[in-house]
């Protein structure tokens, strides 16, 4: 699981990198609100922890930017205020869960988890589009035109984040680590994914979505709409 920390203090910062980090998740930090805001609507997260203090953009400001960009990652508030006007305005600005300082890190981890359970059941059912082309998250199925296809796990994975971002660009560094995290295999093995997801989706038809972006990473994009 990724997670990002957006947090100011840099002791609260460290322990919860410690703890987490023991049990196999993989963090990326931000020590400011705009650090936060960049990373978290640049990058792909199962779920970001966001501090409500923080300097250059509160965390209420950041949580209602993100909302606004249209993503849509499980956000867990964390404040030393523990008042009720605080927790209110943290869910109206489309944070998902709130916790007060201090608080126990497995208490943390049991929020994030749940957390995460959840938006695994609401996109159970969902499915994701673009052009002609629609994703069921279920059945990991693609229908694009006439045209229905099976995808593998690894497949999947990729199309999914390629359809989330659309029409940005997904590097290969999101890719490698929504595949294999740290554990990336040997030799270029992304490209020959990226092969086989296009035999699939994009020669049976006369425009191509998926495009290369030299040195950078791959992107969906519907010539219709240009």
């Amino acid at each position: 699981m990724k997670l990002l920390l957006v947090e100011d203090h840099q002791d609260i910062a460290g322990v919860i990198f410690d703890f987490f980090e023991l049990k196999g998740y993989t963090l990326d930090y931000a020590s400011n609100g705009q650090h936060g805001f960049e990373l978290g609507s640049s990058d792909h997260y199962d779920l970001i922890i966001l501090d409500v203090m923080l300097h250059k953009m509160d965390g209420f400001q950041v949580c209602q930017k993100l909302r606004e960009r249209g993503i849509d990652t499980p956000i867990l508030m964390l404040t030393a205020r523990d008042t009720r006007e605080d927790t209110l305005e943290g869910f109206s600005h489309g944070a998902d869960d709130y916790l007060v300082k201090p608080f126990d890190l497995d208490i943390l981890e049991a929020r994030i988890k749940a957390l995460t359970r959840r938006r695994m059941g609401e996109t159970a059912l969902a499915q994701l589009s673009f052009g002609e082309m629609t994703l069921d998250l279920s059945s990991h199925t693609v229908e694009r035109g006439n045209c229905s296809f099976a995808l593998n796990p690894t497949l999947f994975t990729i199309l999914k984040l390629l359809m989330i971002k659309a029409p940005k660009v997904v590097s290969k560094q999101e890719l490698i680590a929504a595949l294999w995290g740290d554990n990336e295999p040997e030799g270029n093995v992304l490209r020959s994914h990226i092969y086989q997801l296009r035999h699939q989706i994009d020669k049976p038809f006369k425009r191509a979505y998926i495009k290369n972006v030299p040195k950078v990473g791959y992107q969906l994009v519907d010539e219709d709409e240009l």
